[in-house]
């Protein structure tokens, strides 16, 4: 319930930050003027605007919303849920052994095929010539 709430503040903190970010007049040239492309000073860095309006105000608050929640989102979603390995599960969709008096397909129609032993390997010198003497 908590992390759901979260999230859709989360939602709707990121979309006030776009617009609020989309919204605001642009200061200057942007890099040109900040690796001087224009001219090196200090107004140019950061613009020639020092007052902050409304929109960069919003923009400030909404981005440390949003960071301030994104946080809180990764700590909930890694406490709710301990890391397992697949392989400490137990098998649940495990066949169940059949009875020994009952075949196997009972319920088909294909011949029931005894389950043998394989016959032992033939030796490598069975089919071979034995190696000629020498005198």
């Amino acid at each position: 319930m908590l992390y759901t709430l979260l999230m859709v503040l989360l939602t709707i903190d990121s979309i006030f930050l776009i617009a609020a970010v989309l919204l605001q007049s642009g200061q200057g040239q942007g890099l040109a003027a900040t690796f001087g492309g224009v001219s090196s000073s200090a107004s140019s860095l950061f613009g020639t605007r020092q007052t902050g309006n409304l929109l960069t105000k919003a923009s400030w608050w909404c981005g440390g919303i949003f960071l301030f929640l994104a946080f809180v989102l990764s700590l909930a979603s890694t406490r709710g849920r301990a890391p397992r390995s697949v392989l400490d599960q137990a098998f649940p969709n495990a066949p169940a052994p059949a009875p020994v008096n009952a075949p196997a397909n009972a319920g088909s129609k294909a011949p029931v095929v005894p389950l043998t032993p394989a016959p032992a390997p033939a030796t490598p010198n069975q089919g071979t010539k034995a190696p000629a003497k020498k005198p």
